[in-house]
């Protein structure tokens, strides 16, 4: 699979632009503020909807534009698709493949594989543990629609118990029964939901730590470990346990939407003791886990985007990353990198074709 152009109409920073695209790589180098992650973002856009960057699709409207449009134009399974997604301001988004809308943008996912790594991945290490469940969410969605639909439903009765347990605050009242009924639907979803986190961990978890080791060059030990209150109580009992708490806050304060995972290096949080270099490195093994494992769920090579990933690595994991790209793992790369020279060199290196746009 790859794509074989881009076209944007008001898009960010980007009045009107087409790009024809190399089947391996692709960089775009150029001053920062020029729109090279912007495209990056349009590529991602075809593939979920939405921007990898901006949750607030209006936000994506160039100034003083009333809509954008993205279309892509791919090569998959030997065959041509036609991916478009625009947006009107006061209307909603519109998702086209093959020139037929999609009901639910849910169905696309997965259609179009993609992997991104950018500066942006930091909140994996920074935030709380909502990002990190994104990611786990994410990863696992793009393969299995099932998990989609459960969690979709996990969420709309998780703030539907939430109402209710403001509503018998503001009301001074407590109705066991009316809980209940949400209770047994979110102990379902969340058993089913915790058990495939569970088993998909167990698989990514080794191709992690593989990546890891290859990217630091076998120098240190790093760990991750999924952190969920299912591993000693089941959703039932989580519920029942919290239920004292959960009258007074509020809110659901257990469940599965607590889940997290923990990023250790050498036994220590990677957040506290973990050197820029190395952080970097954790998240793009993380992020190259995330590629080999789509990539073996859905028999077909996702797309890579690359943003400013060489900046603040040492040249030996450079070469360690550009190793892995010789190893024919990978399919179309796209890079951004404000230093055309840098990346020409490292490119170069790939001994693949490549393509350089300069913005």
């Amino acid at each position: 699979m790859y794509l074989q152009k881009i076209s944007l109409v008001n898009f960010k920073n980007i009045e009107s632009q087409s790009f024809d695209f190399q089947q391996k790589i692709n960089c775009f180098v150029g001053d920062n503020g020029v729109g090279k992650t912007n495209v990056l973002d349009a590529i991602y856009y075809l593939s979920f909807a939405k921007s990898y960057f901006n949750s607030i699709a209006v936000q994506n409207i160039k100034h003083g534009e009333s809509f954008f449009m993205v279309e892509g134009d791919y090569i998959l399974n030997e065959r041509n698709e036609k991916i478009v997604c625009s947006l009107k301001k006061g209307q909603k988004k519109v998702l086209k493949r093959n020139g037929k809308s999609y009901d639910k943008f849910s169905e696309h996912i997965g259609q179009i594989p993609l992997v991104i790594i950018s500066p942006a991945d930091r909140d994996l290490v920074t935030e709380g543990s909502d990002t990190r469940r994104k990611f786990i969410d994410g990863v696992i969605s793009q393969q299995n629609k099932k998990y989609l639909q459960d969690l979709i439903s996990y969420n709309k009765i998780l703030s539907q118990r939430n109402a209710l347990l403001k509503y018998f605050a503001a009301n001074r009242i407590f109705d066991a029964l009316n809980l209940s009924v949400y209770d047994d639907q979110l102990a379902n979803y969340g058993t089913k939901i915790y058990d495939v986190r569970k088993a998909f961990l167990e698989e990514f978890i080794p191709i992690f730590n593989e990546k890891y080791q290859i990217i630091s060059g076998d120098k240190e030990r790093v760990d991750l470990k999924y952190k969920s209150q299912l591993h000693d109580f089941s959703m039932t009992e989580v519920l029942q346990r919290s239920l004292e708490k959960d009258k007074i806050i509020q809110y659901t304060t257990a469940g599965i939407h607590k889940d997290d995972l923990s990023f250790d290096i050498q036994d220590y949080p990677i957040k506290k003791f973990g050197s820029q270099g190395q952080q970097k490195s954790y998240l793009i093994a993380l992020k190259l886990a995330q590629f080999q494992f789509i990539k073996q769920q859905s028999k077909v090579i996702p797309i890579l985007l690359l943003d400013d990933i060489f900046d603040k690595l040492d040249e030996k994991r450079v070469l360690q990353i550009i190793e892995l790209v010789n190893k024919d793992e990978f399919g179309q790369i796209f890079i951004t990198d404000t230093h055309s020279e840098r990346t020409e060199n490292i490119v170069k290196q790939s001994n693949k074709p490549y393509q350089i746009f300069k913005l």
